[in-house]
């Protein structure tokens, strides 16, 4: 049978060192309180547990406990145990200052993110329990690079319902998060020798800064109102699209160009990346179908639960042609880096049908907002326009010509966070110069929206 110091002491990492045991303890001890190691009110180990980690007599430790005691350092109370003195603790004098914080802005209406206060809590912990208890003991274990088995079943019948994608279970790989996937496919074509990604005019940096840490070349492709024009891919590894909601633009890729650019990959054997960031937000007409379902062996859909759940889950998932699965398992290190327990929440969120709940609630709202988003913009300044609102968690507000650095420095001075367009520029690209902000109205919090809305309306221009 255990001893009871081995079963219910708390583990001190201490090394006594100095002429005497005793000494050598208290010293350490001593040292660990006044540097911060051990904070206020921390319990201390029994004198018999620690005594037992540290090979030496139980008197001793008993022993210089009372000396640190007294000196102050520490407190001992009946049924309390010894723990560590409420006291004013002076950091190490080589100790870094701490950098000032900034304040953080009044409202944030940067695009990219949805209302985390709506991440349904108590629908996520009950599906977090029953898939707990539902799973073999094996689940816990490294696991197969894809991903838990029962997420990429739940979500090749979702992607397929929902989305038109051409999905099966072994072709699915799970990511944490797009940029993680977009980093293995990075991998992927770098590996096989390809130097070169084209990509759309208007995107994100972290995006364009990913592929050129794994050594390739962006190209960006020209760009009007009917979207991305894919008339100048040639000899390209890939192309990465926002085909369903171009990001930021806000507008579906025309039909002849999504048919050009399967043409395209099926020509010329290149890969089609599709980033579907926000499929599931679509308001005032049908949902435009992935394009991958166009041609699933050439097109390589990505997919994710950071717009519709929350991004700090890490969850996103690849739909693979069957030439790219195993190179990009072997690209994630040959075991699944995600973590199985959300992802069987998630495939139990999804095939409860949670999930569809979810994203329905959230999509009113969220509609409902960008209505109230436009109508407040027409009132207040009718010379702006608002385009790309069919779909998504952020809008496109047009702006007179030259204006877009004047209204930024305007919503600073309301304590408002928002971008301009040419933040997402690509720095290659040749489109005419558009001014405008594009403003998400996910973040803020119900009872935030309208003091958001205000300040967004006061920095527009008169």
């Amino acid at each position: 049978m255990a001893k009871t110091w081995a079963t219910l002491g708390v583990d001190l990492h201490l090394e006594p060192s100095g002429p005497g045991v005793r000494r050598g303890l208290t010293d350490a001890l001593r040292e660990a309180v006044r540097t911060g190691r051990l904070a206020p009110g921390t319990r201390l180990p029994s004198s018999r547990s620690l005594a037992a980690d540290l090979g030496i007599a139980r008197n001793t430790v008993a022993e210089a406990y009372a000396d640190l005691v007294a000196e102050g350092w520490l407190t001992a109370r009946q049924g309390s145990g010894t723990r560590v003195a409420d006291r004013t603790v002076s950091p190490p004098s080589a100790s870094p200052p701490r950098p000032r914080v900034p304040s953080s802005p009044s409202y944030d209406l940067v695009p990219g993110l949805p209302d985390l206060a709506s991440f349904p809590r108590a629908e996520w912990l009950r599906a977090a329990r029953r898939a707990l208890a539902a799973a073999p003991n094996r689940a816990l274990d490294y696991g197969d690079p894809r991903g838990r088995t029962e997420l990429r079943t739940a979500l090749a019948g979702y992607l397929s319902r929902a989305r038109g994608v051409r999905a099966d279970p072994d072709r699915i790989l799970i990511c944490a998060g797009i940029s993680h996937g977009l980093r293995l496919l990075a991998a992927v074509l770098r590996a096989r020798g390809g130097t070169t990604v084209a990509v759309e005019s208007y995107g994100l940096f972290v995006h364009w800064d990913l592929l050129a840490d794994a050594g390739l070349r962006t190209v960006p492709l020209p760009f009007d109102e009917r979207g991305t024009d894919p008339g100048e891919l040639r000899d390209q590894d890939a192309v990465l699209l926002t085909p369903a909601h171009q990001f930021p633009m806000g507008g579906t890729l025309h039909r002849d160009r999504r048919a050009a650019v399967v043409d395209w990959a099926r020509r010329t054997g290149g890969v089609v990346i599709e980033d579907d960031y926000d499929g599931e937000f679509r308001y005032d007409r049908q949902p435009v179908g992935a394009l991958q379902g166009l041609d699933p062996d050439h097109v390589v859909y990505m997919g994710t639960a950071s717009k519709s759940l929350a991004p700090g889950l890490r969850l996103a998932w690849l739909v693979l042609p069957p030439g790219l699965l195993r190179e990009a398992a072997r690209a994630k290190g040959g075991v699944d880096t995600c973590g199985a327990l959300d992802q069987l929440t998630l495939a139990e969120f999804i095939t409860s049908g949670a999930y569809d709940r979810h994203v329905r609630a959230v999509r009113l709202r969220y509609r409902r907002r960008r209505d109230a988003l436009v109508a407040q913009v027409a009132r207040s300044a009718p010379q702006v326009r608002a385009t790309g609102i069919a779909a998504g968690l952020h809008v496109v507000l047009r702006l007179p010509p030259g204006t877009e650095q004047a209204v930024l420095r305007a919503a600073a001075w309301q304590g408002l966070a928002v971008h301009g367009l040419q933040r997402f520029q690509h720095p290659d690209a040749t489109v005419e110069r558009r001014d405008a902000l594009v403003v998400g109205y996910g973040t803020p919090p119900d009872h935030a929206w309208s003091g958001a809305l205000d300040a967004l309306c006061a920095a527009l221009p008169e």
